[in-house]
């Protein structure tokens, strides 16, 4: 702090580096010091520079601060000193130890939850009863690759494009028509799907029985079952379901 500028003060007079020493030093009160009043001084003194040197401002700075922090320590009131019985601060010793006591137990709980990931257990359990759901799909040792190899079959026999000189017709059959045809067929009795598909007289009619026997098997109005393997897929109905 520059030796030109003093606090003037009716309780001090002198540099203000040595009225924060003696403050410091508890040789003088600073209760009785006005820092409103030396805040003002030294802003007067600047004011009469042509050109302020950044140190002295940082310097008063400084010291203003450290004068601020000790007044309001000594007018703002202290919390209560414990009790004799309560326990005072932590020793450093037992806080690490601490510490560490806490950081074992969340490692601890961490390799249980990661132990029970791995073990699949981080899914819940039903505990609904299963629901009652059909026992069959209507399809008994028959795949879809049987069904389709017996389509195939009939399309096989059957001229992709019309003979030369038959007129060409409209389509006329339909899944609706096929499921009625093989819904009344199966009336009589057990029906193989190859003889099913052997009434089609068109590709298209193939098809449409196709998807007429998958409609009724979906619906669970018809059983198909295979004996094994090439063996003939017969057709069975199934009888109504009740709710």
């Amino acid at each position: 702090m520059s030796q030109s500028y003093r606090v003037q003060l009716s309780v001090f007079d002198g540099p203000l580096d040595l009225l924060l020493h003696l403050i410091e030093e508890q040789a003088l009160d600073i209760t009785v010091v006005a820092l409103g009043q030396v805040t003002d001084q030294f802003l007067a003194y600047v004011r009469t520079l042509e050109t302020p040197d950044p140190r002295l401002l940082a310097d008063f700075l400084d010291v203003g601060a450290k004068l601020v922090l000790i007044k309001s320590r000594s007018l703002l009131p202290r919390p209560p000193a414990p009790a004799p019985d309560e326990e005072g601060e932590e020793d450093v010793g037992e806080a690490l130890a601490r510490q560490l006591r806490e950081y074992q137990q969340y490692k601890r709980l961490a390799a249980q939850l990661q132990a029970r990931e791995a073990a699949g257990l981080h899914t819940f359990t039903r505990e609904a009863p299963p629901p009652d759901l059909p026992l069959t799909l209507g399809l008994e040792g028959v795949t879809l690759s049987d069904l389709v190899t017996a389509v195939r079959r009939a399309l096989a026999r059957l001229p992709a494009t019309p003979p030369p000189g038959l007129p060409v017709r409209p389509h006329t059959v339909t899944i609706e028509t096929k499921m009625a045809e093989l819904r009344d067929r199966l009336s009589r009795g057990p029906l193989a799907f190859h003889s099913w598909l052997d009434e089609a007289q068109t590709r298209y009619e193939v098809i449409a029985s196709f998807l007429a026997l998958l409609e009724l098997v979906k619906q669970q109005a018809v059983h198909a079952r295979q004996s094994g393997p090439f063996a003939d897929i017969w057709l069975e109905p199934l009888p109504p379901r009740t709710l």
